[in-house]
């Protein structure tokens, strides 16, 4: 059995008690600021240069309809040695799934070891492993034939859609990379194969009439997605579910609804099952246009493709297993319906493995928890993975197929 690198447990811990006590809800760009101000200190330790990159533009559909501008914060950016011939690329995210209006605020232990509290699993935690696995590589002799990029952005948790260009950008052409979400289950099983998702605003335009006097000259809205809703549910195979999830629109009782928007998500299990429900779905907005005479917008789409395992990506899972195996932790996986950042690298060809993080469990809850011994753990585990690429584990880096995908 390997010896483990030197890992300063402590000083995680603080990090990610400090961390957990600033609210980073996607939307709270105060926050994310403070937060990101931190990390950039924090990964300051390590021989790069750090810089915040602005979002890129969003849009999203408010309940008029209207299709506004969306705000998110800034994305820490770490470059350490370009030039290197062996590179790959870490990430991880700053955002939680918890606004500051919400009731889970506060960090409590529940034993000696597990603690609770927002994002001390997703990922502020698997952050701290991140850097102090970093920490631990550069004083390997190995350090110096690697080099590598470090994204951490501010809006994972509602899609990546302000930092997906970041992400293709630092993606392309590497080697391999590690991103740190937390484990699949509590005992440290990685996440393997992943299905996809896509989230959809359909906004319908319709007429309003009394509903007594002239309902025949009325284009109910509300009618046209609840048709819509029906058709999409039928478009579901075994690789596609489709979840309506919200339908906002109407108003009083005795007037024909003119507006109506309707939320949805997908989640498919191949490509083809992707891209064959975005094709059909154009049909389908045409045939409730026509059929209920009404106007139709689409907004949205996939934002994470589904992200098989491939014989180079299996490399890379095989890898972490082996470097477990010297450390003395079992390394095991299993295929998920959850999506991440790893969908939107995996996309660009570039194996990954995307659950480097910390043991713990029940994450976007308030029972969300970090099982703390794990911090070092997976921080020694990373620490073996990036020593073994730096020693060339996977082959020398190229630029062929995994770089057009």
């Amino acid at each position: 059995m390997r010896t483990s690198p030197v890992i300063d447990a402590a000083a995680m811990l603080e990090q990610v008690e400090a961390w957990s006590a600033i609210n980073t809800g996607t939307g709270n760009l105060e926050g994310l600021a403070r937060q990101a101000d931190m990390l950039a200190e924090a990964f300051s330790a390590l021989p790069g240069t750090v810089e915040l990159v602005d979002p890129a533009p969003v849009t999203a559909i408010a309940g008029d309809g209207r299709e506004y501008e969306k705000a998110n914060g800034k994305h820490l950016v770490i470059r350490v040695r370009p030039g290197a011939n062996r590179r790959i690329v870490l990430t991880g995210h700053m955002d939680t799934v918890f606004p500051p209006d919400h009731p889970f605020q506060e960090q409590r232990w529940l034993d000696d070891e597990t603690l609770n509290g927002p994002g001390v699993a997703d990922m502020k935690g698997g952050i701290a492993v991140m850097l102090h696995a970093l920490l631990a590589f550069e004083q390997d002799s190995a350090a110096s034939s690697l080099g590598y990029d470090v994204m951490i952005n501010s809006d994972e948790e509602t899609g990546s859609l302000a930092s997906a260009p970041l992400i293709a950008e630092m993606a392309a052409g590497k080697l391999a990379a590690l991103t740190y979400e937390p484990a699949a289950l509590p005992d440290g099983t990685l996440a393997h194969e992943r299905g996809g998702t896509g989230n959809y605003s359909i906004t319908v335009k319709g007429r309003s009439a009394h509903a007594g006097r002239n309902p025949e000259d009325g284009r109910n809205a509300i009618v046209a997605a609840a048709d819509l809703i029906m058709r999409l549910k039928r478009m579901e195979r075994e690789d596609i579910t489709v979840n309506p999830a919200r339908l906002e629109g109407g108003g009083p009782n005795n007037v024909v609804p003119d507006h109506s928007l309707l939320r949805f998500n997908i989640r498919p299990k191949s490509t083809g099952a992707m891209e064959g429900f975005d094709a059909a779905l154009d049909d389908l907005l045409a045939e409730i246009a026509s059929a209920h005479d009404v106007a139709v917008h689409r907004h949205g789409g996939v934002t994470r493709p589904p992200k098989p395992v491939d014989t180079r990506a299996q490399a890379l899972f095989d890898l972490v297993r082996e470097c477990g195996a010297e450390l003395g932790q079992d390394i095991r996986w299993k295929s998920t319906g959850g999506v991440c950042d790893g969908n939107n690298i995996a996309a660009c060809g570039v194996p990954v493995v995307d659950t480097m993080g910390v043991r713990g469990g029940a994450i976007h809850s308030a029972d969300e928890f970090l099982i703390v011994p794990s911090l070092a753990e997976r921080a020694a585990l990373s620490a073996r993975v990036i020593e073994r690429l730096a020693e060339g584990a996977l082959g020398e880096q190229g630029s062929g197929e995994g770089d057009s995908r």
